[in-house]
């Protein structure tokens, strides 16, 4: 990876975006892409669009997701802890003696989830931790000074963790899930510009809003744009770790290569043309299958409109909705190269019906 990419993707996975509040990651990234778009656009919840070819009629996403998980403050007790409620699918089980940031108008307050000693705890009676049982310590000492802190109920509250590099080889840290993908589609449009590429459709790079309470900034962009083809890029298990059963889950392993899809949703035509064009790229990449549905964006593209030829490509990685989410350098940069290899193959026009 070129160092300006990667001083990139270290700040924009630095920076907090909690679902409903990803302005400042979303104002980043954009600054990142705008040398290689033609225009761009900004939906009213901050959904962001750069555009290639904006006359074409024929139009292709590229899409991944920009918010991260994170908490609200829901109640402040007279004694100054604060207790929460879930702000997508924050997992209560690894808040316990974790750092965090709680955004206020007066700008962030330190603070940590605080935990009972070993010492004090009938430990043979221990229960995992929930929602109800995590809590806030800011160093308040009664609701009033909490409140003086500029902290009230709706307060966002995210991870303090930041990125870092383990082996020379895993990316890890908070929210790779899916600000990775941001960082993977703003590159395939660094490529095309600087590779000299021209497409003969509009290509639309969508960085999207709230997927994590149920897909819904890719809901109201999908009616916007009213694309042809959309390819979305999202995370998903590795699942060579302890505790994952490969029976139900796959047998996917980070640096083995991009995941591709099959599933309802999954348009089969171009779910095919993807994996033709790893074949002849010489790409490796791996195969999983979803039931109902991807649980991705994909869903919400595919099913817009009159139907959109939709198709996913997943980043392997460990530990997800945790602080230490882990990818496989090699896979980061293949998922980008099968995107881009993917886009150079289709037409325009492309009729990715199965019969007409």
């Amino acid at each position: 990876m070129r160092q300006e990419s990667f001083d990139f993707l270290q700040r924009y996975l630095n920076n907090a975006s909690p679902t409903g509040f990803e302005k400042e990651g979303q104002k980043l990234w954009l600054d990142y892409l705008k040398p290689y778009i033609d225009e761009y656009f900004v939906d009213t919840y901050g959904t962001v669009v750069g555009v290639i070819n904006p006359q074409a009629e024929y139009k292709v996403v590229i899409e991944a997701h920009a918010d991260e998980i994170s908490y609200f403050v829901n109640y402040i007790t007279k004694e100054g802890y604060i207790y929460l409620r879930r702000n997508g699918g924050s997992d209560a089980l690894v808040a316990p003696s974790k750092r965090v940031n709680i955004h206020t108008d007066k700008g962030v307050v330190k603070a940590v989830f605080g935990w009972p000693a070993i010492h004090v705890r009938k430990v043979e009676q221990d229960k995992a931790p929930t929602i109800e049982t995590i809590f806030l310590d800011c160093g308040a000492s009664s609701q009033k000074e909490v409140e003086e802190m500029g902290i009230h109920v709706g307060s966002v509250v995210t991870f303090e963790d930041e990125f870092m590099v383990m082996n020379e080889k895993f990316y890890v840290g908070r929210a790779l899930d899916n600000r990775v993908g941001g960082f993977m589609i703003a590159e395939v449009a660094r490529m095309l510009k600087e590779n000299g590429k021209t497409l003969p459709f509009g290509l639309y790079i969508v960085n999207a809003v709230q997927e994590e309470i149920g897909l819904r900034g890719a809901e109201m962009v999908a009616h916007r744009i009213n694309p042809n083809v959309a390819i979305i890029t999202d995370v998903t298990h590795d699942t060579q770790s302890p505790m994952y059963e490969k029976k139900t889950a796959g047998d996917l392993h980070c640096g083995k290569g991009p995941v591709i899809t099959y599933g309802p949703a999954v348009q089969n035509n171009l779910r095919d043309l993807i994996i033709k064009s790893a074949q002849e790229a010489e790409i490796p990449f791996q195969r999983a299958a979803a039931t109902r549905a991807t649980g991705t964006d994909t869903d919400a593209f595919a099913y817009s409109g009159s139907g959109v030829a939709s198709a996913l490509i997943s980043l392997p990685l460990k530990y997800m909705h945790t602080t230490v989410e882990t990818v496989h350098a090699e896979d980061v940069d293949n998922v980008t190269k099968l995107i881009y290899e993917t886009l150079l193959r289709i037409e325009d026009g492309h009729d990715f019906r199965y019969f007409s």
